[in-house]
């Protein structure tokens, strides 16, 4: 799974805050990691420098998965960290859903086990 960062000039992105998106995704997101090939992080501060309070820092979240359509999330919080924890949780409950449902999907579109041909045929 790649983790491509992109933040705006108010953030500044440096290998420590890169390491904490990654180690932060792969902890939340690890059980998608064989269905994803890409998560985008976009990071920005809303108000810029004009503004010390508030939740605005935002952090949105482009995941990839295979075959399907990419999945997003946003989460607006008072630090970085938070916003990118935030998302990262929304992100895997939405994960959970969307490929839960594909798998529902393919489980369904399978013949059961005790079905046989002869009685397929019948």
């Amino acid at each position: 799974m790649q983790v491509q960062i992109n933040s705006d000039r108010n953030i500044q992105a440096d290998e420590r805050l890169a390491e904490f998106v990654r180690d932060t995704l792969n902890h939340k997101l690890q059980r998608f990691a064989d269905h994803l090939t890409r998560i985008e992080v976009h990071l920005s501060d809303e108000n810029g420098k004009t503004k010390q309070d508030g939740h605005d820092k935002r952090c949105l979240l482009e995941a990839r998965p295979q075959g399907l359509e990419p999945v997003a999330v946003t989460e607006l919080a008072p630090t970085v960290g938070q916003a990118i924890s935030g998302a990262a949780d929304k992100l895997q409950r939405k994960l959970g859903t969307v490929i839960g449902k594909l798998r529902d999907k393919q489980h369904h579109g399978q013949r059961p086990d005790f079905v046989t041909e002869e009685d397929d045929v019948n």
